[in-house]
């Protein structure tokens, strides 16, 4: 596990708003009386999206005194998961995946696209619209390699798609989430066949069950016997 440390400038406080504050209390009505300090990931997520996409230690601190929690245990949460990001961000975040299937379809391209359209590994561009980390196996791996920009997914990349999808994404113009080459869902990337044209038998039954398929099966192992 990396080492994970809260930013070194620090906001002087943080409250939540007002209708994050009434967001929180139902959060917290959702446990039993003495149990409040369960909400802490709910709370400690809704504090980093109302600052920016990154979690202060104000934040940190606020949510635990609401939830009634030493402040080492909240410190202790917020610092452990990497779902909390400890210094700020990009108001478009990348988090490009860099495990094996990602690397093995070209991750280290889109990591050199990274590098010369945003800069190094966890730097904010000067504007504040990007921000990039290597992170591990986001669960997309048949539409391998991908990225999670800030909510959404874009799989399928290439240098060239990938380069564009973020240009287009810091200029404010639509873009389509998921594949980036029209592939619909995770099916086989030159189209929607697969080795399995049908789930039935010639007789409707299913497959080896079915008449046709126990007599086949049956031939072959009379063979089989004949051999032996």
């Amino acid at each position: 596990m990396s080492v994970r440390r809260l930013a070194e400038v620090q906001p002087e406080s943080f409250a939540f708003t007002p209708e994050n504050r009434a967001w929180a209390e139902k959060e917290i009505a959702k446990y039993p009386p003495g149990r409040q300090a369960s909400a802490i990931l709910s709370l400690l997520w809704r504090a980093q999206r109302q600052s920016g996409g990154w979690l202060p230690r104000p934040a940190i601190e606020k949510v635990a005194e609401i939830l009634a929690m030493p402040t080492i245990r909240a410190l202790e949460v917020a610092t452990f998961y990497t779902m909390f990001n400890l210094e700020p961000v990009g108001r478009l975040y990348v988090q490009l995946c860099g495990t094996t299937p990602c690397q093995l379809r070209g991750a280290e391209e889109l990591k050199n696209v990274c590098k010369k359209r945003i800069g190094a590994e966890g730097r904010v561009t000067a504007d504040g619209a990007l921000s990039w980390v290597e992170v591990e196996c986001l669960g997309a791996c048949c539409n391998a390699p991908m990225a999670q920009i800030n909510d959404d997914y874009y799989e399928d990349l290439t240098p060239e798609n990938f380069a564009k999808l973020i240009d287009d994404l810091v200029a404010g113009r639509p873009v389509k989430t998921g594949s980036q080459t029209g592939r619909v869902s995770s099916e086989p990337e030159d189209g929607p066949l697969t080795t399995l044209t049908t789930l039935y038998g010639a007789d409707g039954g299913s497959g080896p069950a079915s008449a046709e398929g126990r007599g086949a099966t049956a031939g072959v192992g009379a063979r089989a016997s004949a051999k032996a």
